[in-house]
């Protein structure tokens, strides 16, 4: 289903594990590793600290400063204030989607990390959320999906910023789980503006009939798939929505979203980003 992109990340494991072409022994390569890590010692990505042992090369310190998405409506993973069945939102208009997870809050420091990543092609802090993201699914009872698939890029912005973060993230997310992904199946078919400085209806109005489904990758999918639409923020779901729409127009109907984080919505007529103070909090 992602066969291009799995031999490419075989190749790059592969060829981080060799010498001269030929595979190292695993006591050399966990030898070398040690001695890596005694030389130049991981630092935290965000305070620049020798972190402890745990998810996202964080320290504790650090670890401790990001919040969970808790409480949060399970239908949409808007934050709460206290545990809810719905919000008032999915109350009042169902999503197309069945469920969502968000593994932290985008606030402090978080925000920043996924700045990094997403605007400055910083590694270290998508590889970071990526983890983090890994170390909090593994704590939920969300059922596995069949399949990943990122939110894609129009390949104009794509050949902007020279990569596609959801697309990154989702990757490392597949290497610590398992769960294949699906690169091809949603394509972006026309160019929208950056959702920030949009109200709700304008979000809804930029993204709508933005997505169309490859039928081919459709076709190589299980019958009745599972399908998990992944994106690095969500903040009023417009994008993951008009997603969602697309697929269910060609018969999938059970999905779920998973994002990094998520960002409370605004839903009223001023813009998102202005409400919230968030520097371009990014859908």
């Amino acid at each position: 289903m992602d066969g291009a992109n799995q031999s490419t990340d075989c190749q790059g494991a592969a060829g981080a594990g060799t010498a001269g072409g030929q595979p190292l022994h695993p006591s050399w390569r966990r030898w070398l590793t040690a001695a890596g890590h005694w030389l130049l010692p991981p630092r935290c990505v965000l305070c620049g600290a020798v972190p402890d042992a745990g998810p996202g090369a964080l320290c504790l310190g650090c670890r401790s400063d990001l919040q969970a998405n808790e409480p949060a409506c399970p239908r949409c993973a808007e934050p709460l204030v206290q545990p809810e069945p719905l919000c008032g939102h999915c109350l009042r208009r169902e999503p197309p989607f069945a469920a969502a997870f968000a593994a932290c809050r985008y606030a402090w420091p978080l925000d920043g990390l996924v700045a990094r990543f997403k605007f400055s092609g910083d590694v270290a802090a998508g590889r970071c959320l990526a983890e983090l993201f890994v170390a909090r699914l593994a704590q939920t009872p969300m059922p596995r999906p069949d399949v990943i698939v990122p939110v894609p890029l129009h390949r104009h912005r794509l050949r902007r910023r020279g990569y596609d973060q959801a697309l990154e993230l989702a990757r490392d997310i597949r290497r610590g789980t398992g769960i294949p992904m699906a690169a091809d199946l949603l394509q972006r078919r026309r160019a929208t503006r950056a959702q920030t400085d949009l109200d709700l209806a304008g979000r809804r109005r930029n993204v709508r009939g933005a997505f169309a489904v490859n039928e081919a990758a459709r076709r190589r999918l299980p019958a009745d798939p599972q399908v998990v639409l992944f994106d690095d923020v969500m903040t009023t779901g417009s994008t993951l929505a008009e997603c969602a729409r697309s697929l269910r127009r060609v018969g999938i109907r059970r999905i779920q979203v998973w994002v990094i984080a998520r960002a409370p919505a605004r839903r009223s007529g001023v813009a998102v980003g202005a409400v919230s103070g968030m520097a371009g909090t990014p859908e």
